[in-house]
């Protein structure tokens, strides 16, 4: 398989696993706009990418690496990096959000879908599509439901094999387990509502951020995630989602194997331009 240059848009939040390295799914785009799935990632990689003592984003970032297709995943998107120390990794530059994310728009938005039900169906044998940018029309809000605040118990046998993590933290301090889900409840170009999941790195991330700011406050810290997901994305955000399947659902032909793995978010703007 030759190298594949990819800009990475998309970081899921990390579960626990047998091994380190498959704890993180990425996805992002190539050259000629077709998505791709990577996983797994390690997360050692991304938390051990630091600047200034934080932990370095990729998101909107070119990189390039050697990718094998995985032959035990039947979604055509779906690879595996070679080499899982990222040894042969070649770092670009950040694709930045100058003229309201115009470059990103270039890269992201070449085939965006408005329609869930063509999305479906596209998901079906023999195209088995998985990854895909999507256009809602309206977004009515934001729902957040109360979970498990402890990992399942499977998970944290997993992580007592001592083989997951760097001995110097504990895993509860590394991957948290997210106490809400976030969904979003919206509707495409022909009136379908929808509810899905977001499954993004960053809103769980945010959370955290949130209730550090709020010394513990876990409403306070919902609030300041509704604000941003809800009042201000909808209201001042041109929203796109970066969709993905999961594989489980995917396998078992789900009426709608989707959840929204990112979110591109640029400012919304004035239908009316001077020239």
């Amino acid at each position: 398989m030759p190298r594949k240059k990819v800009l990475l848009t998309v970081t899921t939040y990390p579960l626990p696993s047998r091994s380190y390295d498959e704890l993180v799914c990425t996805a992002g785009l190539l050259e000629n706009g077709e998505w791709i799935r990577i996983y797994p990632v390690p997360l050692s990689f991304l938390l051990g990418q630091r600047e200034s003592g934080k932990m370095q984003s990729f998101k909107y970032t070119w990189m390039e690496l050697d990718l094998n297709q995985r032959t035990d995943d039947f979604r055509p998107e779906s690879f595996s990096p070679k080499n899982y120390d990222f040894k042969d990794l070649k770092l670009f530059n950040r694709v930045d959000t100058k003229n309201n994310w115009a470059l990103r728009k270039q890269l992201c938005l070449k085939n965006v879908f408005t329609n869930l039900n063509k999305l479906i169906e596209l998901s079906k044998a023999p195209s088995n599509k998985s990854l895909a940018t999507f256009k809602p029309t309206s977004i009515e809000r934001l729902e957040i439901v109360e979970d498990d605040p402890e990992w399942k118990n499977e998970w944290k046998e997993l992580r007592k094999q001592g083989d997951l993590f760097s001995q110097e933290k504990s895993p509860e301090i590394l991957i948290p387990k997210l106490p809400f889900k976030f969904y979003y409840h919206f509707k495409d170009d022909q009136g379908k509502a929808s509810r899905l999941m977001i499954e993004d790195w960053e809103i769980g991330a945010l959370y955290w951020n949130c209730l550090k700011a709020a010394e513990g406050n876990k409403m306070e810290a919902l609030e300041k995630v509704r604000k941003r997901y809800e009042y201000e994305f909808i209201s001042k955000k041109d929203i796109y989602f970066f969709m993905g399947t999961t594989r489980q659902w995917h396998m078992r032909r789900s009426k709608n194997p989707f959840v929204i793995i990112g979110v591109f978010y640029p400012k919304k703007e004035s239908q009316i331009k001077l020239f």
